[in-house]
């Protein structure tokens, strides 16, 4: 049974290059062609595809806008982002809005093609340096969560007055407390954060986002 595609992009030459790969596949069939939002919403109303390629840069809405209004509508589309935006941004974007996977335009005939059947199969698609880079953010805000439940109130109010600048006997001061306890929160912290000195602990509180 054929894909049946159907291609929203605001360059009628992206449009005709992609056609032009998509023909020598005959487990393919190009649907139908869209170049601003208004024809989409209005075309998928006639006919419904089986994947979606969607570019973000749309006039009037743009591709994150449309995305979670067709799936809403059209919960059984896939939706495969076709794009020259290389950012993780856009890409975590997208897929929150529920996309099926996030394409970049320099890709490869065989990338789009695996792309394409991929998300056709409910699979989710990201390019592995896309999907490398992606990882690494959620790693991140994995350890900045687990970070955040970890340090205790008193050890957050000392990291903040860390950052800020303030030496032992300055943040003693300003929370009641002695030198040797704000040592043994410093230390606590340090350990926690697996830093090795105060301005490598500075440097990953910021990066993680524990302090603003």
């Amino acid at each position: 049974m054929p894909i049946r595609i159907s291609i929203a992009d605001d360059h009628p030459m992206m449009i005709q290059g992609l056609n032009h790969v998509l023909q020598r596949y005959k487990h393919i069939i190009l649907a139908g062609t869209y170049l601003n939002g208004a024809e989409l919403m209005e075309g998928l109303q006639q006919h419904i595809p089986d994947v979606l390629l969607l570019d973000i840069q749309l006039p009037g809405q743009t591709g994150d806008e449309l995305a979670p209004l067709i799936l809403k509508k059209y919960p059984d589309l896939k939706i495969l982002t076709v794009t020259n935006f290389d950012s993780t941004l856009h890409a975590s974007s997208m897929l929150r809005q529920g996309v099926h996977g996030y394409l970049l335009k320099t890709a490869d005939e065989d990338t789009l093609i695996h792309a394409i059947e991929t998300v056709y199969k409910g699979g989710l698609f990201l390019e592995k340096q896309m999907r490398i880079r992606l990882d690494e953010i959620e790693s991140k805000i994995e350890k900045a969560v687990s970070a955040k439940v970890s340090l205790t109130p008193r050890e957050k109010e000392t990291l903040h007055l860390i950052v800020n600048g303030d030496t032992n006997q300055q943040i003693a001061e300003k929370l009641f407390l002695s030198v040797g306890t704000i040592e043994n929160y410093r230390n606590r912290i340090l350990m926690k954060l697996e830093v090795k000195n105060t301005a490598q602990l500075v440097r990953k509180a910021l990066s993680l986002g524990l302090v603003d």
